[in-house]
């Protein structure tokens, strides 16, 4: 395959000792996770900033770190309306969700539905939210591995391994601990990595930073898409937005990942701040990330020749990924022109840290491309075990198990899930072009129904666990029927599939008509009693 060698010495230097620190961060905190408790809560006992730290690190995974910029350089800014929903989705989730889980004796986000609705809402939640996990390692392992396989020839398959046995080992011997504070070490790096590339790249636009983006600016490129209310096949403004708001309750509010490290805090207001701080910081660190791609686009605009060796590596690499063993020049150059720029937006980045970027600086934002993978796959895995011991293990098979047995279930379930997101991204290197959408997509199928149950739960106190498994289902078929109408074979055999709406809105209706569905019946119940009362 053809690819751009560029790691030196000193590069391979600057990632061994990232890897060896992170390791080294798991195996000094092995011997402190003497009980579950410790191992999935920290003792309750990590401050604010931390816990924060830890919340943005796991936040800004390589699903940003590649696939913001490659959106921005592919289309517009329209992506990064996302985050404009985050102080909004914050203060919701310090007002409303916090207290509940402050407030519970339980790890898991799900004790409170159970408490709500029954053991069949937590169970479901669980489930969806375990499912969800192995999805999303799956793709922020593949988006890590691929753009750096294509570049520097390493070995996609490789790559996906040695990440998924490292992060595997230290968040098993080291647990959330390990797992918090490893984040926040990435969290710095994957900051100056960000920062460093943006001032080598603004600074070296061929007509001036000045010049270059008001060029950008003129092309469109700055745009926040559509303000049409009635397009409602497109992604406008107003659908990221209301997707952004739905997805970032979902995050900030129910999901388990950032729970565990609201319930790790030591005390109520460190628990707030750790929230504000991981939604605030991560708004203004989207658009950098916005900026370098728009700043891609102005660097290569005048002279796309430039990207023909990339379109080469992709070009080869797609070619042999769809069995072809050894295509030769002309079979690659044939398919390269073929090839748009959002067929090669994802690596357009890696490609320029790889071709413009000196020594040194190179190893650091490959290092800082690993680290927001690895800080993502950690929490995930630690708070998938979290999730296996206390709504499975112990609500369904052993309420008395012993704390040996705990942390055998918890580093066995570690264990289990690192094997499956990894099996995952190796299956997403055959199947998979554009990660960022992928991956949206996904979370918004399985998103929808936890974030829905919540919401229904908290907005509807007259609705039962009968009249909710009802509501769950309606909106379980609308989501599906949204799902299967994404699929091009399926609408041409079925034409009732066909949906006019655009794959986002499905984490937007969901929720919201059930939502809708929970307050219909809360208020014919509320009007059932008045009347009964004054009879």
């Amino acid at each position: 395959m053809k690819t751009i060698h560029a790691f030196t010495i000193i590069d391979w230097l600057i990632l061994a000792i990232y890897f060896v620190a992170i390791l080294a961060t798991g195996i000094y905190f092995w011997r402190k996770n003497r009980d579950a408790e410790q191992f999935t809560a920290a003792g309750r006992s990590l401050p604010g900033w931390l816990c924060g730290m830890s919340i943005f690190a796991t936040y800004l995974s390589s699903i940003s770190y590649l696939a913001l910029p490659g959106k921005a350089f592919a289309g517009n800014w329209n992506a990064w309306v996302f985050s404009l929903s985050l102080p909004i989705a914050a203060w919701i989730a310090v007002r409303y969700f916090l207290p509940l889980y402050r407030s519970s004796q339980s790890v898991s986000a799900y004790a409170w539905l159970e408490k709500r609705f029954g053991l069949w809402a937590r169970l479901l939640a669980s489930g969806f939210y375990l499912l969800f996990q192995v999805a999303r390692i799956g793709v922020v392992m593949y988006l890590m591995a691929l753009p750096m396989t294509i570049l520097f020839g390493w070995d996609v398959r490789d790559l996906i391994l040695v990440t998924g046995v490292i992060v595997t080992a230290y968040s098993l011997v080291g647990g959330i601990t390990a797992v918090i504070w490893a984040d926040a070490i990435q969290a710095f790096i994957l900051l100056a990595g960000a920062l460093i590339a943006f001032a080598i790249l603004l600074f070296g636009l061929p007509n001036g930073p000045v010049e270059s983006l008001q060029d950008s600016y003129q092309a469109g490129k700055f745009s926040l898409g559509s303000y049409d209310l009635t397009a409602i096949g497109q992604s406008t403004f107003w659908l990221v937005l209301a997707y952004g708001l739905f997805e970032n309750l979902k995050n900030f509010g129910v999901d388990q990942s950032y729970v565990q490290r609201y319930i790790a805090a030591s005390s109520d207001r460190s628990a707030a701040k750790s929230i504000w701080l991981g939604a605030l910081l991560y708004v203004p660190v989207s658009a950098a990330f916005f900026l370098i791609g728009t700043g891609l686009y102005a660097y290569y605009q005048p002279d796309p020749n430039q990207l023909a060796s990339l379109r080469q590596i992709v070009a080869e690499n797609q070619l042999q990924v769809n069995g072809q063993a050894a295509p030769d020049e002309s079979q690659i150059l044939a398919h390269a022109a073929t090839l748009t720029d959002q067929e090669i937006s994802d690596r357009v980045f890696p490609y320029f840290i790889a071709t413009q970027l000196p020594t040194g600086v190179r190893g650091l934002l490959i290092s800082a491309i690993f680290a927001a993978a690895m800080s993502t796959v950690s929490t995930g895995l630690n708070s998938s075990a979290t999730l296996l011991l206390s709504d499975f293990y112990q609500r369904l098979i052993a309420p008395q198990a012993s704390e040996r047995q705990q942390m055998l279930v918890l580093r066995a379930t570690t264990l289990l899930w690192g094997t499956l997101g990894t099996i995952t991204a190796l299956i997403m290197v055959r199947y998979t072009n554009n990660a960022l959408d992928i991956w949206w997509t996904m979370s918004g199928i399985l998103g929808a129904a936890i974030i829905g149950l919540f919401l229904l739960g908290l907005t509807s106190p007259q609705v039962n666990h009968r009249i909710a498994i009802g509501i769950t289902l309606v909106g379980a078929a609308l989501i599906t029927w949204m799902t299967l109408s994404l699929n091009d074979a399926l609408r041409g055999d079925f034409p009732f599939l066909n949906s006019p709406f655009h794959k986002y809105w499905i984490i937007v209706l969901g929720p919201s008509l059930m939502i809708l569905l929970g307050y219909i019946v809360s208020l014919i119940r509320n009007r059932t009693r008045t009347r009964q009362s004054e009879s």
